[in-house]
């Protein structure tokens, strides 16, 4: 038993009653496996978000997945639990051959979508559908019209546009999915659905934008670009759609350190839509590996031999993601005005569907051979063979498996790396290593004198650092308010 404080306040006596808690109740030490600095976010519903428009192709393929106790769970749940609050997918219109056989990619239909906007809404998870208009990748190297579209003018793919984006969110909807936002369009810095002409792209992202208004006026629309290491041309895109009377609510941008610039420079191009033209900015796609190496027999995006090079100011660990993730969340969170609205990390569960690592010879060739055979029939690599058909410059000269899982936030064996609890340590502080709950100070003891400390943080006359703050959030609510005071100091006399 710790010794009786001999005097309280009036106050603390009071609260004392309210708040009486014992000691058994509160845990003892507090550990992370990594330290995140807490963010003071504009809104405390800011998206922190992430893509997993593969998981149900990985599903098929005999993936499943476990947070960082080893225990197996739904991983929307995982998600949920460590701070992720909303989730992203991607919808293509016909990916798969006429015969049923899969571009790869994730296998992202519509009915995908639906069952991943269901499952994400079970546990609160609001819903970022991400149109491509087109029947696999659209990204700034390409913008391929869907097969069934590809002979139409652009009145008609307005008309296509339209009706496919409002019947595709009322699935979703039915379906169970909360749908919060809608890009129209992928990366659309060089076009979209097939149309690459600059005065006619406006009429195809109006009618997006009409089919999200018809479905629910209050679900906002994104229009997404890349590039904003070349500051001028995204700031020409938002000029550009003001000119052309476009609607749309938020203007969203991709963020991959390797390639786009600095984080100072990307709050400026989202800061300059914010600022001139009001509008709402998000990061749509970041991420970053947590290790160089490679686990399922497909190259990487990023290696030990592609060569590095951009701002990749990070360690290649989860602590590496996790400082990542939080400093792309900073530059949003400080686009002017309140109007930084989010980030989402892509494809953050795309790991391998067969473990290679450690294996040689006959052993390593037998496991890529068997995850080519799962790649193939449920799609769960970047790309199937069967894609040839309608991408045969790209995808189909190097399809194959994840190209993405060293920037996973799972393991190969699908068992959550330490860095997954970034979404929501950035709510709190987070610090790597053990201590005293309540320790604030950080002398090993817990007593009057960090009650104290827990005062002067609520007043403003001290500033804690990542672990301070982990440390003196005494109740564990995500803030640090006179009420973890009050319990440390009951909890000090019980």
């Amino acid at each position: 038993m710790k010794k009786l404080i001999s005097v309280l306040s009036a106050t603390v006596l009071l609260m004392t009653a309210a708040f009486s808690v014992s000691a058994a109740k509160l845990p003892a030490a507090v550990s992370s496996g990594v330290t995140v600095e807490r963010i003071d976010f504009n809104d405390p519903g800011f998206l922190r978000g992430m893509d997993v428009s593969s998981v149900l192709s990985l599903e098929r393929s005999g993936v499943s997945f476990c947070g960082s106790d080893g225990e197996e769970e739904d991983i929307f749940k995982i998600l949920a639990d460590n701070g992720v609050n909303a989730i992203r997918v991607r919808v293509w219109n016909e990916p798969e051959t006429a015969d049923g056989r899969s571009y790869g990619g994730g296998a992202c239909d519509l009915a995908s979508a639906c069952e991943i906007g269901e499952r994400a809404a079970r546990y609160g998870l609001k819903l970022l559908v991400d149109f491509h208009y087109s029947d696999f990748w659209a990204d700034p190297a390409k913008q391929k019209a869907p097969k069934a579209w590809a002979d139409m003018g652009v009145e008609e793919k307005c008309s296509a546009v339209e009706t496919f984006t409002l019947q595709s969110l009322n699935a979703i909807r039915s379906a169970g999915g909360d749908v919060y936002m809608v890009q129209i369009g992928n990366e659309t810095t060089s076009g979209i659905a097939g149309v690459n002409d600059f005065s006619a792209m406006p009429r195809i992202f109006g009618a997006g934008a009409a089919a999200v208004r018809a479905f629910d006026p209050d679900v906002l629309v994104a229009l997404h670009f890349t590039d904003p290491q070349k500051t001028e041309t995204m700031k020409w895109f938002a000029d550009w759609l003001d000119e052309n009377s476009v609607d749309y609510d938020v203007f969203a941008s991709s963020y991959y350190p390797n390639w786009h610039g600095s984080l100072e420079n990307l709050t400026e191009v989202l800061g300059y839509a914010a600022r001139r033209y009001g509008k709402y900015a998000v990061v749509a796609e970041t991420s970053y590996p947590y290790t160089l190496a490679d686990s399922d027999g497909h190259p990487n995006t990023i290696n030990a031999s592609t060569g590095l090079s951009g701002d990749m100011l990070w360690d290649f660990t989860p602590q590496g993601q996790a400082d990542e993730l939080s400093a792309v969340m900073r530059a949003v969170n400080a686009v002017p005005d309140g109007r930084g609205l989010g980030v989402f990390w892509w494809e953050g569960a795309w790991i391998t569907v067969g473990d290679t690592t450690g294996l040689g010879g006959a052993e390593y060739d037998a496991r890529l051979a068997q995850n080519r055979l799962l790649w193939e029939r449920y799609g769960s690599g970047w790309a199937a063979s069967a894609c040839c058909e309608y991408d045969p410059d790209d995808a189909g000269l190097w399809y194959g498996g994840s190209a993405v899982d060293n920037q996973a936030f799972f393991d190969p064996s699908g068992r959550a790396l330490p860095s997954l609890s970034v979404f929501g340590d950035v709510l709190t502080g987070s610090y790597s290593g053990e201590a005293l709950r309540g320790d604030v100070n950080g002398d090993g003891r817990v007593n009057i004198v960090d009650a104290t400390a827990i005062q002067r943080i609520c007043a403003g006359l001290d500033q804690p650092d990542s672990r301070a703050s982990m440390l003196a959030d005494f109740d564990g609510s995500g803030a640090i308010d006179v009420v973890d005071a009050t319990r440390l100091q009951v909890w000090l006399v019980s």
